[in-house]
Parts: structure tokens; C-alpha cells; sequence
């Protein structure tokens, strides 16, 4: 029962938007809701948690983990798969520990898909989804919570300073299209495994 919980868990956001996803840990941080259920459980006291800017991190890159886990353990055990057991059986023969055989076999094993994964979160570095942080965030929160997209949903559509918020946008691409190909080339270079 337990492990059926925690499969649902795990793999539960791969079916869900970012915004459907903001929305559950917004409720989940509520007064009312399972992060304070669990800390008046050990003694605490609840407090609307989205409203004190010194939570806002910690919450916005934990429903990150959660999004992200499910697909990222599919991709890795997948490419684990891959790794011929035959190799890990040598290791093991020539007196190699389970540290050494991750370090050595299982690590070498799925470097390429390492690679492509850090690829393509490089070029994705400066675009953090907007909806989530819009579902999250409040006037209280600005300073801390203001990513690059979503200040310029509200310089642009909030403000109407649409030119100012092109800019913006038009920037971020570009160094995120930088960041890409750098990226990429020093993969091709050190790894020889690259996107192109």
C-alpha cells in the first residue's frame, strides 16, 4: 500500500500542467492544508506559508522536485537499462563494491543521457515556467519570488510597458540560445556526445 502511495506521488504531475500543479501545492500550503496538517501534527503552528517571503523558495523548488522526479527517474532507469549487466558481473569478479560499480560501470553506462539532459536544461536556464510562479506568488512575495518570466507577464500585460517587456523576453531567448549551443560544444568537445 505504501509503495503504491509513493508511486502515485512520484509519477502523479507527469499528467498534470505546471499550473494544475502550482495549484495543488498552493492549496497544500494553506492554513488548512497538508504542509501545515503536518507541522501541527509535530507540534507547530500553521501559518499561511505562501504569504511569508522567506518560505516562497523552499516551496517553489520542492513542486519543482515533484514535477520533475517522475519523468527524470523514467529517463535514468531507462537508460540503465541499457548498461550490460555482464558489466557490473566483472566488476563485482574483479572485487569491486556497489560504490565502485556505480562509480565505474553504472555512471560511465549513462554519461551520454547525463549529457543530453544537462543540454537541454541549459537551454532552458533562464525560461522557468511563468505559470506556477504566478499561481504562487502575491504582492508580498515580489521581491523574492519575481522571476525573469514572470516579471515580464507583469511589466507587459499587468503594466502595458509592451516594448520594455519584449526586450526583456527577446534578451532571455538569446542567452538561453547561447547557453545551448556553449553548452552542446563543449559536450562535443569533452564527451564527444551532443545534441548535434
Amino acid at each position: 500500500m505504501a509503495s503504491t502511495l509513493t508511486t502515485v506521488a512520484v509519477f502523479l504531475p507527469l499528467g498534470l500542467s505546471g499550473g494544475i500543479a502550482g495549484m495543488m501545492f498552493k492549496d497544500f500550503c494553506l492554513t488548512t492544508g497538508l504542509f501545515n496538517d503536518i507541522i501541527t501534527f509535530f507540534g507547530g503552528e500553521a501559518s499561511p506559508l505562501l504569504q511569508n517571503p522567506a518560505y516562497f523558495r523552499t516551496i517553489y523548488t520542492a513542486s519543482s522536485v515533484w514535477q520533475e522526479v517522475g519523468w527524470g527517474s523514467i529517463i535514468y532507469l531507462s537508460a540503465l537499462s541499457s548498461v550490460d549487466s555482464q558489466l557490473y558481473e566483472a566488476a563485482s569478479i574483479d572485487g569491486a563494491n556497489r560504490w565502485k560499480q556505480t562509480l565505474h560501470v553504472t555512471l560511465p553506462g549513462i554519461m551520454p543521457t547525463i549529457i543530453i539532459m544537462l543540454i537541454l536544461r541549459m537551454g532552458s536556464l533562464m525560461s522557468m515556467g511563468y505559470e506556477k510562479t504566478i499561481l504562487l506568488y502575491n504582492p508580498s512575495t515580489y521581491d523574492t519570488a519575481d522571476i525573469i518570466s514572470s516579471y515580464v507577464y507583469r511589466a507587459g500585460l499587468l503594466e502595458q510597458n509592451w516594448s520594455y517587456s519584449t526586450a526583456i523576453g527577446l534578451f532571455n531567448s538569446v542567452v538561453n540560445c547561447i547557453l545551448l549551443v556553449v553548452t552542446n560544444q563543449i559536450s562535443k568537445r569533452t564527451t564527444e556526445s551532443s545534441l548535434w
